[in-house]
């Protein structure tokens, strides 16, 4: 009797103790069947490749938009420095300056160039000159003055002695030409020569000593519209106490309006003069 007291006494079976045995088969951790157990159950692998597909097409969606945005970015800059180029090979040939000619006036693309001369050459060297007055430019700064251009009244370094001046008017296409010639005492020695000059065109600009002498080699020019002034840039200075000759050749617009050379009319017996 008392080995048969020892024994263990196993619970009887229930059902519910049957739906758990077969809830650990199934690996639902323990719960019944039903929508908990189904949320809680191990995530099938297909869903895991799908995510990854997912993130692979919306990668290269992402690098696609921004290749393309940076090859828009290089089309429009290629196309806006085209047309700047463009424009520089179409417009008028600069003098140095702002001189803005139409018509008869305005000189052709390589006009006033020597035969032979290649616009590219010719572009180059306005790209030097416009470097070099920077340069000088920069020159004056660190002097912490102001260059002869840029001052509001002409420097005094030159007088002028005498001027003779020849013009010749279109009235066809309210253009004209003119030849000065100015007689120049150097009071300071200087290579700039610097004078009034707005909206025209320079065709020769010649620096001679005394009229007779041999000239004075010009190494550029050019307009500083800021203060409506055209400088001479020598390629040597000027000695004092002697007194030069400046010639130059130029041609511009008969303006309508009250500047430089202008033009006006009046209305007689219903005629317009």
């Amino acid at each position: 009797m008392a080995l048969e007291e020892k024994r263990e006494k196993r619970p009887p079976v229930t059902p519910m103790m049957i739906e758990e045995e077969a809830a650990l088969r199934n690996g639902s951790r323990g719960l019944p069947p039903g929508p908990w157990a189904e949320a809680a159950g191990p995530r099938p692998r297909t869903t895991e490749r799908h995510i990854a597909v997912h993130k692979r097409l919306v990668l290269g969606f992402a690098v696609s938009i921004l290749a393309l945005l940076a090859v828009t970015m290089i089309a429009v800059l290629l196309s806006v420095r085209f047309e700047e180029c463009g424009a520089a090979a179409d417009g008028p040939p600069r003098a140095g300056g702002n001189g803005s000619l139409s018509g008869a006036a305005r000189q052709p693309p390589g006009a006033g160039q020597p035969p032979g001369r290649p616009e590219e050459e010719a572009r180059g060297g306005e790209a030097a000159e416009e470097e070099e007055e920077e340069e000088e430019e920069e020159e004056w700064q660190r002097r912490r003055e102001l260059p002869p251009w840029a001052r509001p009244r002409l420097p005094r370094h030159l007088r002028p002695l005498h001027y003779n001046l020849m013009l010749s008017a279109f009235m066809e296409n309210f253009t004209f030409s003119g030849e000065v010639n100015v007689q120049l005492e150097v009071r300071n020695a200087s290579r700039y020569i610097v004078l009034h000059a707005h909206r025209m065109h320079i065709e020769a600009v010649r620096v001679a000593e005394d009229k007779l002498a041999g000239g004075v080699r010009v190494a550029r020019t050019f307009f500083y519209p800021q203060t409506q002034v055209f400088v001479v840039v020598l390629n040597r200075s000027l000695e004092v106490q002697r007194s030069y000759n400046l010639k130059i050749i130029y041609n511009a617009l008969i303006e309508n309006e009250l500047l430089g050379f202008f033009r006006s009319s009046y209305v007689l017996h219903g005629e317009r003069r």
